[in-house]
């Protein structure tokens, strides 16, 4: 791997604002961002990549190298939560591995906006396409958890609380938007839409790293009750999205020729759902125990990517 990216990588300012987060945890301070605040800026950034990638997907055609990538993205999102759950479930219960393995198969929008900025770092273009198979990787990882705990557990489950998480997983605010917006950026008249340009690019950045600060105070806040569950649920945490991101940026070779896809590829195998998976599993596995899946998703698994992850899955994307 190349020193270099990694340098950089770790001397980004939204970076740097996510570790600031963490120490400001760890020094006992009072620093936060008002939960209106943070929610606004959740929003705004996926209204604009969604609505950047709908820009991008209008200039697009529709080829078998989009329709095989899409086909890729919904694969990952079913093989993931599969394999991992029988690693899971030889140290938990059948409900905390079925939620840690759908969270691991779904997608983290964060990580993924986070993705796109890196990518800009490296003069590269985010394909539109690659915002719509982010959002359609949500939902079948999802489902497919909640078959694995209704085929494995012992106990019956109830069929309407599945029914409400399925189409809470498909209709979920943070995929809503970001659908949303990439059509409205896609019917949109490009002349209309640079009017809007400033709002949707030129402040994505300080709005990002304003937001990874207040990641970085969750983040410091979750790991303190991640520890008390003993050293698996780090490991995992740790090694299987670096394991899920390299293999799959490299085999997304198969499907397209583009670094900057191979690279989102990469991401999306790596990252780990904490706001639609929690939300859905709430509803339906409430056995299932929040403060495993909910940390290990957003204090190590999201750090580590955006720390460590997103050279490495560039410099394989590159290699193949």
């Amino acid at each position: 791997m190349n020193t270099n990216l990694l340098i950089d990588n770790l001397t980004n300012p939204a970076l740097l604002f996510f570790l600031l987060g963490i120490i400001a945890v760890q020094l006992k301070s009072d620093l936060e961002i008002p939960p209106g605040s943070s929610k606004f800026i959740s929003l705004y950034l996926l209204f604009s990549i969604g609505f950047k990638g709908g820009q991008e997907l209008s200039h697009e055609a529709f080829t078998m190298e989009i329709f095989g990538s899409i086909l890729l993205g919904i694969t990952i999102a079913l093989i993931i939560p599969i394999y991992t759950f029988f690693l899971l479930k030889r140290y938990m219960n059948v409900y905390d591995a079925g939620a840690i393995a759908a969270a691991y198969g779904s997608v983290s929008a964060v990580t993924f906006v986070s993705a796109v900025s890196y990518l800009e770092g490296m003069g590269e273009t985010l394909h539109g396409y690659m915002v719509a198979i982010m959002a359609l990787m949500e939902s079948p990882a999802i489902i497919a958890g909640l078959v694995l705990i209704s085929i494995f557990n012992k106990e019956k489950t109830d069929g309407i609380q599945k029914r409400h998480a399925i189409q809470h997983s498909l209709t979920n605010g943070s995929v809503l938007l970001i659908m949303g917006s990439l059509l409205i950026g896609y019917l949109a008249n490009a002349e209309q839409a640079e009017g809007i340009k400033p709002f949707t690019n030129d402040i994505f950045k300080g709005f990002l790293a304003i937001f990874l600060l207040d990641m970085g105070i969750v983040s410091g806040r979750k790991l303190v009750t991640l520890l008390k569950h003993g050293w698996f649920p780090f490991a995992f945490a740790t090694i299987i999205p670096i394991i899920n991101g390299c293999v799959f940026a490299a085999a997304s070779s198969l499907v397209t020729h583009k670094v900057s896809d191979r690279f989102i590829f990469g991401i999306l195998a790596a990252s780990a759902s904490y706001i639609a998976v929690p939300a859905a599993m709430k509803i339906t596995v409430p056995k299932a125990n929040p403060g495993l899946f909910l940390p290990m998703a957003l204090a190590v698994t999201f750090p580590v990517n955006i720390t460590i992850g997103m050279p490495v899955y560039y410099c394989i994307a590159r290699l193949f």
